[in-house]
């Protein structure tokens, strides 16, 4: 089943508050040009996260508005993994101009870092393991509740 534009919402927004969280938690210590303590650099992390979720909201409706000029109004699945340049792109754009607040510095390589290590954990965690632990995911059109 084609996940509708509900599903595709929920599964993006329950992936990186759970995966996404997680992730971030493992790579934050052995992130390049952390400055700062550990704690600062965690909370930087996690504001970056949650930006990524809100943006992530935006890019559906937009994802969404595309796959409607498309004949089986999907993604093939490389295409979906294409996406990761716009949004890195967009979201550092956004970091860069100060309007993530409270996150302040952020170093290039830190972002990226974080973002294609964060990123690709939860675009495989979606193209396999949710389809194992969520059995109903694919079902009901990729909704989580």
């Amino acid at each position: 089943m084609i996940p509708t534009l509900a599903g595709r919402l929920q599964t993006r927004v329950f992936v990186l508050a759970t995966v996404g969280a997680v992730l971030t938690g493992l790579i934050v210590p052995v992130l390049p040009s952390t400055t700062g303590s550990l704690g600062a650099a965690y909370k930087t992390a996690y504001l970056m996260l949650a930006a990524v979720i809100v943006a992530g909201v935006f890019w559906e409706l937009l994802y969404h508005l595309l796959m409607q000029f498309r004949w089986d109004k999907d993604w093939p699945t490389l295409l979906g993994l294409v996406t990761i340049v716009p949004e890195g792109l967009l979201m550092w754009l956004l970091l860069d101009a100060g309007l993530v607040p409270g996150t302040g510095e952020v170093a290039a390589s830190t972002f990226f870092t974080m973002f294609v290590f964060v990123w690709l954990g939860q675009w495989l965690f979606v193209n396999g393991p949710i389809r194992v632990l969520l059995v109903q995911w694919r079902l009901r059109g990729g909704r989580v509740l």
